[in-house]
């Protein structure tokens, strides 16, 4: 069986470690202005990779906090996935260079296949993450939602999947986003359905785990990562517990 691992999240704004609810820049939670801090406890607990979204850069490209973002992980002594609004592949090459070992893309992996596509002929499958938001309709079509969340692509999810298995793909994170950020429990039955089908692709599940209970459900469908953002902010439970969770419970 694949390792799986707990990939705790954080969102910066300016700095600020924060939450939107649903994605909507209006409604924004903050909890901490020291995201260093933050994931040093949450590697001190066991965490072997962090997941971190610049949702600055992700609004206005110019104001990437990639700086920042290179500074935290250099003082963070464990691996860290970078997303937020990935348009080009200066994004790209400047994660990289600041030490993310993986870069998130999400909206563009959808709207602009082929060059996409270059870069993981470029810099290699294993340093990608397609991030996949999807609705899933009542026939229960899972339709890819683009330019967080404003719009439908009309590209289901198994084609893009499909698409980019061609180069190699290795890194999926679904979110169901009804789920995101509800903390009412993830959609396990959409991640047992697309890892059976995919068996060589790591997917990550993302969005509504609120509980302890929520984690050790996903156990058994075969997703590779489960991260956990607000529940681990608001102390619903800690990243010690969700291991041990995922391990033993």
């Amino acid at each position: 069986m694949k390792k799986s691992i707990i990939i705790p999240a954080l969102d910066l704004i300016d700095g600020q470690v924060v939450r939107l609810h649903q994605g909507d820049y209006g409604k924004q939670t903050n909890y901490s202005s020291n995201p260093t801090a933050l994931f040093a406890d949450y590697v001190a607990q066991g965490a072997e990779q962090l997941h971190l979204v610049d949702l600055t850069g992700a609004k206005d490209p110019n104001k990437r906090q990639t700086a920042l973002i290179g500074e935290i992980i250099k003082a963070t002594n464990c691996p860290v996935q970078v997303g937020g609004g990935i348009r080009s592949e200066k994004d790209v090459a400047d994660l990289l260079a600041v030490g993310a070992n993986r870069v998130v893309i999400g909206s563009t992996a959808v709207k602009e296949r082929n060059m996409v596509k270059g870069w993981f002929a470029k810099y290699g499958a294993e340093k990608f993450v397609l991030a996949l938001d999807v609705n899933i309709a009542a026939n229960g079509e899972k339709i890819i939602a683009i330019s967080g969340w404003q719009e439908a692509s009309g590209v289901s999810l198994e084609e893009l999947i499909e698409d980019y298995q061609s180069v190699g793909l290795q890194h999926v994170l679904c979110t169901d986003i009804s789920r995101d950020g509800t903390l009412a429990g993830s959609n396990v039955d959409l991640y047992r359905e697309i890892c059976t089908k995919y068996p060589t692709i790591q997917f990550q599940s993302s969005g509504g785990i609120g509980s302890l209970a929520d984690v050790a459900a996903l156990k058994g469908t075969g997703v590779a990562g489960v991260i956990i953002g607000r529940a681990l902010l608001e102390g619903k439970f800690n990243v010690a517990e969700a291991i041990e969770c995922w391990q033993n419970g």
